[in-house]
């Protein structure tokens, strides 16, 4: 199949101001298709072959606005000021403390995550469609004003969604601040290679380009060490099947339900590397992601509990998507041996994912 690469959009609904939301839709030449909202620059549907050369939507996710606004676990996403939690919701720099929101409560120990209450997940971007070199893109900007959600600083966000000709989908986001702030942006996305709505992920293959892990206390906090994963059941070096350890008796995954961990990717180069692979043999589908981040999240839908109703009409149970969120480590601001996420004026964040999709 091919076709001219396009991006189109739609309304998609009102917010309760009255602000409305629009859906695009970015499709290749090959006639794959991302359907991405303004609204918290959520990639809502995701249409990738497998290897029959049928399309499927390969993301979890909402028809509508109204759903997202009313209950979602970021899924889809572009997530921030800084994504993944911050123990007991502050942090210190330069001297000055500043509180945060603490929404987030495992093993109840609250901490900040994903940005807050109003992380950048619920805002309104503003987006800007075009076809750039024969690939539709879409641009999205926002500022997330000084104090917001607790966070120092005027930071102007942007992010370009990019579907290749390869059938990739690309990620590259810039961030300046006028006042020194923590940034950690990420993607997330819950990925169910079989197609959205149809069972656990239980039997994807994974394999993480890490070595090492950062263990969490019951509070899902990095404790500030970094272990090696081998003889663990957070070892992927090689391909394994993501059911087959998740229940271990292993500490670690009892904390979080099974796989809610950072990894520490090899590639410390900052330079586009290989992260992980995950595949699917039902549909042959595979996905690469490839990231300029020192880690990634690998989260195993472990508290999905069915009462979220999908696109398909399926409620989305325990482990039913996954996601791998490219990212600096969680906690980064209180953990000086930990890359740094500190963004000062003058300096401009800078980072690219790829999710790139083929079918074997």
């Amino acid at each position: 199949m091919s076709s001219l690469p396009s991006i189109t959009s739609a309304p998609f609904g009102p917010l309760a101001d009255g602000r409305a939301t629009t859906l695009y839709t970015l499709v290749n030449a090959r006639g794959a298709r991302a359907d991405i909202t303004d609204y918290g620059a959520i990639v809502v549907r995701l249409f990738m072959p497998d290897r029959a050369g049928r399309l499927d939507d390969i993301v979890l996710g909402y028809n509508s606005v109204t759903d997202y606004v009313r209950s979602s676990p970021y899924f889809g996403a572009i997530v921030g000021r800084f994504g993944n939690r911050i123990a007991h919701g502050r942090f210190t720099l330069d001297g000055q403390t500043y509180p945060l929101a603490t929404n987030n409560t495992p093993g109840n120990l609250p901490c900040h995550l994903h940005g807050g209450n109003v992380g950048f997940d619920k805002v309104l971007w503003s987006a800007t469609p075009a076809v750039v070199d024969g690939a539709p893109t879409l641009t999205l900007q926002y500022r997330s004003p000084d104090g917001e959600e607790g966070y120092p600083g005027n930071l102007d966000v942007t992010a370009v969604y990019t579907l290749g000709h390869d059938n990739s989908l690309r990620v590259d986001y810039r961030a300046t601040t006028d006042r020194a702030t923590p940034v950690n942006l990420t993607q997330h996305s819950y990925f169910n290679l079989q197609g959205e709505g149809r069972g656990d992920i239980l039997d994807h293959q994974l394999q993480l380009h890490a070595s090492h892990v950062t263990p969490v206390n019951a509070g899902l906090i990095p404790t500030g060490r970094i272990a090696p994963v081998a003889g663990t059941p957070f070892d992927f070096t090689t391909p394994q099947r993501i059911g087959d350890r998740v229940d271990a008796p292993d500490e670690q995954l009892q904390f979080a339900g099974g796989y809610d961990h950072n990894w520490v990717l090899d590639s410390q180069s900052g330079q586009l590397a290989l992260a992980a692979t995950a595949s699917e043999p039902t549909s042959g589908r595979t996905m690469q992601v490839w990231t300029q981040e020192p880690g990634v999240q690998f989260y195993g839908g472990n508290f999905l509990d069915g009462s979220a109703v999908g696109k398909s009409g399926q409620p989305y149970g325990r482990r039913s998507g996954f996601c791998l969120e490219t990212q600096h480590y969680p906690d980064s601001p209180n953990q000086p041996a930990f890359p740094s996420t500190i963004l000062r004026p003058g300096q401009t964040y800078r980072t690219s994912t790829v999710f790139k999709f083929s079918a074997r």
